[in-house]
């Protein structure tokens, strides 16, 4: 993950650009929430670090994700709220695989 991908898939310092990747997986997002984005769901969490340019310093890189880095954090209470595993669409995944 790079944070030229992010970039390139519509998340940007300026917002999220239509017509793009970021704007469909917002609208995918509402959608299945019920018509809003979670703070702390893929779109945000991908529009944030589209904004600063932070993928890598946060622990989301080609390799997988950095040990002790926010990324593994953020996957560690994903799976302990999901009952041990990340779920296929869920922020972790989603942020990973951009």
């Amino acid at each position: 993950m790079s944070d030229r991908n992010v970039r390139n898939a519509g998340f940007t310092s300026s917002g999220i650009k239509g017509g793009s990747l970021a704007s469909s997986l917002m609208s995918r997002e509402a959608r299945v929430s019920g018509g809003g984005v979670h703070s702390r769901g893929p779109t945000a969490t991908l529009q944030v670090m589209g904004a600063k340019g932070s993928t890598h310093s946060s622990g989301f890189t080609s390799s997988g994700i950095s040990s002790g880095s926010q990324a593994s954090r953020m996957m560690s209470q994903e799976a302990r709220s999901h009952g041990g595993g990340t779920p296929r669409g869920g922020t972790t995944s989603t942020v990973q695989s951009v």
